[in-house]
């Protein structure tokens, strides 16, 4: 099957998240580079992210302190400066090459708020609030399957994780395409499963419009 339709994760993905990682480290009232080292060593075992937190402060939960951070002022937020530069670039170029682009991943409703706000050059934009289920549940994908107008094995989907991006859309039968960067595109690059199972590996967005336009004429 050629490819027709491309989809991307948010965070590490389009948007780069150092700004907001370091926000919950003045939260939590750590130093950043503290709260930055201990994520990384969450990450590196393989333990959810949110663990990282509870180093700090036990019993922490992710969404109730976001909606403390709001009432105080403080609400999660991210915008043009915090995109990566190869954005607008990659997604305008594979919809003027006749792809349908969307945009899915774990994100709150106020995220996906922002996201919109941001008018990327997109066909289609969801987040896990939106639908009620997040990764690496495969019903997160078998949504975006349903949405898209075009079968599972039609769709590409990009993301910098491993064990929430890459596993979960192979196994609802998706093309996969992992990029390294942000925290868990780097730990997890050299992983032999981040070699076997994703359909490409890339560096850059900018690399996707030819990765694709050579994958549909069968030289890759």
């Amino acid at each position: 099957m050629v490819i027709k339709a491309v989809v991307f994760d948010v965070g590490e993905c389009l948007v780069d998240e150092s700004r907001e990682y370091g926000t919950w480290a003045d939260w939590l009232g750590v130093p950043r580079h503290t709260f930055g080292a201990v994520f990384g060593a969450v990450i590196a075992r393989g333990l959810d992210y949110r663990e990282a937190f509870q180093v700090f402060r036990p019993g922490f939960e992710l969404y109730e302190e976001r909606e403390k951070r709001a009432e105080a002022g403080q609400p999660e937020w991210f915008g043009e400066g915090d995109l990566y530069p190869d954005v607008r670039s990659a997604l305008g170029k594979l919809r003027e090459a006749g792809l349908w682009v969307g945009i899915a991943g774990n994100q709150t409703v106020r995220a996906g708020g922002i996201l919109r706000g941001l008018e990327l050059p997109a066909d289609f934009l969801a987040t896990s609030d939106d639908w009620g289920v997040s990764k690496p549940d495969p019903d997160f994908f078998r949504r975006l399957v349903e949405v898209a107008p075009c079968e599972a094995g039609e769709i590409l989907y990009v993301g910098d994780r491993l064990d929430n991006d890459i596993r979960p859309a192979v196994e609802v039968g998706l093309k996969t395409a992992l990029i390294r960067r942000g925290p868990w595109g780097l730990i997890q690059w050299e992983d032999p499963e981040a070699r076997s199972v994703p359909t490409m590996r890339i560096h850059s967005l900018e690399e996707l419009p030819g990765l694709v336009e050579a994958f549909n004429a069968g030289g890759c």
